[in-house]
């Protein structure tokens, strides 16, 4: 699973940055194989989901989200992106939303000819780019 502590933060930044009304919504956070995940480059991805969800947009199953997010609201830098990135065209995915600020850890130009990556800085601007 996800830590319970994790899950408030980015329940509360979704309220208090993006405007989402979640306090009445029951939210439920699931990690296949029941793996315990302290990653938090995975808090993009389950910020994304639930917007998915609360939106009723479903997301491309060709796109790829990571990102640490801050308080804020802001997309933090994660380490190793370029073996993430090599796993992602591994796996066989188009798209990758990762933080804006890890667009210049790509120094292996190979990496992006068969994925289109978009850097994003806030959580805002992730929702509208992958969600629109």
């Amino acid at each position: 699973g996800v830590d319970y502590n994790r899950v408030l933060l980015i329940l509360a930044v979704l309220e208090k940055r993006v405007g989402y009304s979640l306090h009445s919504q029951d939210v439920h956070v699931n990690i296949a194989g029941g793996i315990k995940v302290l990653e938090p480059a995975l808090d993009l991805a389950i910020i994304i989901a639930i917007a998915s969800s609360f939106k009723d947009v479903p997301i491309d199953p060709a796109t790829v989200i990571f990102g640490e997010v801050g308080l804020a609201g802001e997309v933090r830098m994660v380490n190793q992106v370029e073996k993430r990135i090599q796993e992602v065209l591994k796996m066989g995915f188009k798209r990758c939303i990762i933080p804006k600020s890890n667009l210049k850890n790509l120094k292996n130009i190979s990496l992006k000819k068969d994925l289109e990556i978009a850097g994003v800085k806030t959580v805002q601007e992730a929702i509208n780019l992958t969600l629109n």
